[in-house]
């Protein structure tokens, strides 16, 4: 039922940006809280950003706080995670998230930021 879908990953030089989307179906998706994770290799799953469903409010992990943000459009169905001034730490699998009556995740999408 639930669905999410990442896209926009890729390669980016540091100090580049890249914009990420998830796209949700299979619930009402102007209903729910929405956020971001990453996790890179050999290390634990992350929150990046998190949305409330009208956009009235995020939070931002302290490693992004002023280089990333996050938004979404809800007649859309899409999330967004704008990615500025990209360092080298930033390189993860980022993942789409949101709990409808327990966790749902995307598969990922892969970003990777070189010098």
């Amino acid at each position: 039922q639930v669905q999410l879908v990442e896209s926009g990953g890729g390669q980016v030089q540091s100090g580049g940006s890249l914009r990420l989307s998830c796209s949700g179906s299979g619930f009402s998706f102007r209903t729910y809280m929405m956020r971001w994770y990453r996790q890179a290799p050999g290390k634990e799953r992350e929150l990046v950003a998190g949305i409330t469903s009208n956009s009235d409010r995020t939070h931002y992990a302290d490693s992004v706080k002023g280089r990333f943000t996050i938004s979404r459009d809800n007649e859309r169905k899409t999330l967004t995670l704008r990615m500025n001034n990209l360092k080298l730490e930033d390189t993860a699998i980022y993942y789409c998230y949101v709990y409808v009556r327990g966790d749902y995740w995307g598969r990922g999408t892969q970003v990777t930021v070189f010098s």
